[in-house]
């Protein structure tokens, strides 16, 4: 699969049929859209409201783990956010976790759809192809999407888990996953927190739910995998037991 401004392919050679997603992998803005800038801080480009903070690193080494093909954005979630069906009203940010995005306020919707076209329906387009390759070899997708989340969000309380694993009416990996990591009694881990997986219009709605395809959305607190020491560990916690789940489907 060639390369692409919207995503890049990672561990290509791996023909495992699981496949690792990493939808807020990057804050990059490409020159196209407003110059290559938000009218933002760089501080505020490195904060979580712009990309999934180690999460990439994390996704790759599990993707290693279990020798499975990656795919992940090139573009900042500012830019468009993969993770959200077209019509989602919160796809293209004008405040996010009071940061005004100033490059994004005059985006209308032209250019809203423009960069849907640009960045977001390609990355669909990646997945769908890589899932298309799993099943023309007559396998049945696994996916696995890794993100991260911030451990506090402004004037909110200070969120405890360590890991969040996120489902919706699949249990097959999820359940297994927080039974597996909850022997650990220095893992908190949260069941459809800090967020539910049962988003409608999401990547994993799209491409797994409707399908019937086994898939975990995981998400992991920034600041333990904000480092490639961190990164390591926690891919390492994960990869253990995805491997074993994935082996009883």
């Amino acid at each position: 699969m060639p390369q692409s401004d919207a995503f890049e392919v990672l561990n290509q050679s791996a023909e495992s049929n699981v496949l690792i997603l990493c939808d807020h992998a990057s804050n990059h803005v490409p020159d196209a859209v407003n110059g290559g800038n938000l009218g933002i801080s760089e501080a505020d480009m490195n904060r979580h409201i712009a990309y999934d903070i180690g999460a990439r690193g994390t996704a790759l080494k599990i993707a290693e783990a279990l020798n499975a093909p990656m795919l992940a954005s090139r573009f900042s979630r500012l830019v468009i956010d993969p993770n959200r069906g077209e019509d989602d009203p919160t796809i293209l940010m004008k405040i996010y976790d009071h940061t005004i995005i100033a490059g994004n306020r005059a985006a209308d919707a032209a250019e809203k759809q423009r960069r849907i076209e640009a960045y977001h329906r390609p990355y669909h387009a990646a997945i769908d192809a890589a899932i298309s390759s799993i099943t023309t070899r007559g396998e049945t997708p696994v996916i696995i999407s890794i993100h991260s989340y911030t451990p506090q969000l402004n004037g909110r309380p200070m969120r405890p888990w360590h890991i969040g694993v996120l489902w919706d009416d699949d249990a097959r990996i999820p359940v297994p996953l927080m039974e597996n990591l909850g022997k650990n009694p220095e893992i908190v881990v949260g069941n459809n927190e800090p967020y539910s997986g049962e988003l409608r219009g999401d990547t994993m709605y799209f491409h797994a739910s409707q399908k019937g395809y086994p898939h975990v959305l995981i998400e992991l607190r920034h600041d333990l995998i904000d480092t490639p020491e961190g990164q390591e560990k926690w891919a390492g916690i994960l990869a253990r037991p995805l491997n074993d789940i994935i082996q009883t489907l």
